[in-house]
């Protein structure tokens, strides 16, 4: 009888142990080089990651389960297991590649020794560090500045339009130009001479190219240039819908880089008068007063042969159009009175800032003062020194003032 009872006992324990729940396969820790971070940066070349497991895996599902990426390729790995099997240890044959993302995915086809496969799929990423060796010989900050300075320069050059001269949108724009980027591009000129990139032989060439264009070819209105022309036929191409005239500010930054020009070109000889010449004239058709719609005490940015004043896009400051306001106040021929700077573009003393950020005080605009370019575009042509009015001085940087004033014109 004893020996019955033990007989079923032993069944009943057997039953039980055979029907307790398996363990579920689920990911407890991910480290790559002893890290927890799912997306690390600056990973070396040959790094080891490593997966634990809530329960031992099968090899075997490992190596069809587990992949790593880079450049879009799968990566050949060594996969070992630890831990009584729990832990997946694994590592690059190969160095990988500088300055990579690569990807980690475990699939849930990942099976456990007990018959569980993956609850979750997982995914990580890292990026391998960049190579440190020197890629080109070392130059010089002042080689360094020529190098930018000859290459920016050859965009203005290289990429000029062969029958206008003038400088293209882009280098893909075929036979689209812009009448503010051929300002710069004509500013570059200048520079490029000064650096000995071209002769000034040449840059009276392109010059004398350029301002006969401009004169005789282009398209204006009241003086005024449209922001795009088409290189060949000086025709508008319009800048959108109703943006299909002149445009006053890509005119004001045209002027700035003609002015500069005009100025530069100083040689009593009949190449450089002719340019000269041709500036003014250009110069002095602008009709800035017109662009005051009927005198109002603003400055407009459009006029439209067809759609007249619809833009109805006001100029007022702190932006990138100082300058326009500055040419338009400047004008031998159709200037603007003060009440129109004082109100359009000062906003009456509505231009002033005084705040700081960062340590800097801003004297006017935005807070945070605005992108670069709202500073960049006027005072390529303006020189700050001593310029003042009532709401700044214009040498101010919230700082410390410029010292080094070779790069200004």
């Amino acid at each position: 009888m004893r020996q019955f009872l033990i007989l079923i006992l032993s069944l009943l324990f057997l039953n039980c142990t055979k029907d307790e729940p398996l363990t579920d396969l689920s990911l407890i820790k991910y480290e790559i080089n002893g890290i927890e971070d799912h997306d690390l940066r600056g990973c070396s070349l040959s790094p080891e990651i490593k997966i634990k497991f809530s329960t031992p895996v099968e090899i075997n599902s490992v190596v069809q389960s587990v992949k790593i990426y880079g450049n879009g390729q799968l990566i050949e790995t060594r996969i070992d297991l630890t831990d009584k099997d729990s832990t997946i240890v694994i590592q690059p044959k190969e160095n990988l590649s500088y300055l990579t993302k690569h990807y980690l995915f475990v699939d849930v086809d990942l099976k456990a020794k007990n018959g569980k496969t993956l609850l979750n799929s997982f995914q990580s990423s890292f990026t391998t560090f960049i190579d440190s060796a020197e890629k080109f010989p070392k130059i010089t900050d002042e080689e360094l500045l020529t190098l930018v300075q000859k290459q920016t320069f050859k965009y203005f050059w290289d990429f000029g339009h062969p029958v206008s001269g003038l400088s293209r949108e882009r280098n893909t724009s075929g036979d689209l130009v812009t009448s503010g980027g051929s300002g710069f591009g004509i500013m570059s000129i200048i520079v490029g001479i000064e650096r000995g990139f071209i002769t000034r032989q040449q840059g009276v060439d392109r010059l004398l190219l350029i301002t006969d264009f401009l004169l005789n070819i282009a398209d204006r209105f009241h003086g005024v240039f449209p922001h795009w022309l088409n290189g060949v036929t000086g025709k508008t191409i319009p800048f959108s819908t109703k943006d299909n005239g002149g445009d006053l500010v890509e005119t004001s930054y045209l002027l700035a880089g003609l002015l500069s020009a005009k100025e530069y070109f100083d040689k009593n000889n009949p190449s450089e008068a002719k340019i000269r010449q041709q500036i003014k004239d250009i110069w002095e058709t602008v009709e800035w007063s017109w662009h005051t719609k009927n005198d109002e005490k603003v400055l407009y940015w459009h006029w439209s042969p067809n759609y007249q004043w619809e833009m109805n896009h006001q100029i007022g400051g702190y932006n990138e159009a100082l300058i326009t306001y500055i040419m338009a106040a400047s004008s031998p021929t159709y200037s603007i009175n003060k009440d129109v700077y004082t109100k359009g573009w000062a906003r009456n003393g509505g231009i002033k800032n005084g705040k700081s950020f960062y340590g800097y005080r801003i004297p006017l605009g935005y807070d945070l003062g605005g992108p670069l370019f709202f500073a960049h575009y006027s005072f390529l042509g303006i020189d700050p020194n001593g310029l003042t009015d009532e709401y700044a001085d214009y040498l101010d940087t919230g700082s410390q003032p410029f010292k080094d004033k070779s790069c200004l014109l």
